[in-house]
């Protein structure tokens, strides 16, 4: 399926659950950036949940945009997960490319430029990675983190087939096209969905590249792990070959979503 051309040459998409802290300045710098880069463009926030300003914050700092950058949020009840998040904002998007980055700013705006020249070469989307040549990270992740991110990236190479270093990093770029396509499959909430997206993506043959950030981690991550929890993230990713078994789909039922525009 072809897209029409839309009105934003980029779209930025920022998934939030109690974000207040962090937002402003993520906000503040990816309208910085935004303002001057060429052509119109938009910036959807979406609040998973969230409890506290977040939503406050996102108003505050939209109400003085550079012409050439719209804002407009999104909010839901209760929270569902970051996956939930991104598809939400990802299915709301309108610009021609669609990156999903974030709320924490843990990559700059400045190292879009590698995803686009990606795109420009002709790949369907471009995925930041912590793992290839070049990358520089300025605060690594805890011990723990890390570990369980070997075993998990070990587990989609080998299970799911993506021959891919890194699939966890926040900060994805999309052609439109690739987006819609994708983004209207996706299943799961978890934080694991970047796997289904990326699983997708192969079943599809959507091409994708990995290319270096700039990476720093965050302690104060909305993302926690225990055992629990690790062993819920397990199952999903298990799980993503056998969501997609049927070709019609049966609808499932939203939750009640809460949408401002502004």
């Amino acid at each position: 399926m072809q897209y029409s051309q839309s009105e934003f040459d980029l779209s930025v998409v920022i998934p939030c659950y109690n974000e207040a802290g962090r937002l402003p300045r993520t906000l503040a710098r990816t309208i910085t950036f935004l303002a001057t880069k060429p052509g119109r463009h938009e910036i959807v926030v979406v609040s998973d949940g969230s409890t506290d300003a977040t939503v406050e914050e996102t108003m505050k700092a939209f109400q003085s945009l550079p012409d050439n950058v719209h804002g407009k949020w999104f909010g839901y009840a209760p929270n569902a997960g970051k996956g939930k998040a991104v598809k939400f904002g990802m299915r709301q998007a309108s610009g021609n490319r669609i990156l999903f980055m974030d709320a924490d700013y843990a990559v700059p705006l400045e190292d879009l430029v590698r995803a686009e020249a990606l795109l420009d070469r002709g790949f369907d989307i471009a995925i930041g990675s912590r793992a290839v040549h070049d990358t520089k990270i300025v605060e690594a992740q805890s011990f723990v983190r890390n570990r369980i991110a070997k075993v998990f990236g070990f587990i989609q190479r080998n299970y799911l087939g993506l021959r891919l270093r890194d699939t966890q990093c926040g900060f994805k770029l999309f052609t439109r096209e690739a987006a819609r396509t994708i983004f209207s499959r996706v299943k799961l909430s978890s934080v694991i969905f970047d796997g289904e997206v990326l699983w997708l993506a192969k079943k599809m043959n959507l091409t994708v590249s990995e290319f270096p950030v700039e990476w720093t981690h965050d302690p104060d991550s909305r993302i926690t792990y225990n055992f629990i929890k690790s062993f819920k993230v397990l199952r999903d990713m298990l799980s993503i070959p056998f969501l997609h078994l049927r070709r019609t789909e049966v609808p499932v039922p939203e939750r009640r979503e809460v949408r401002v525009a502004g």
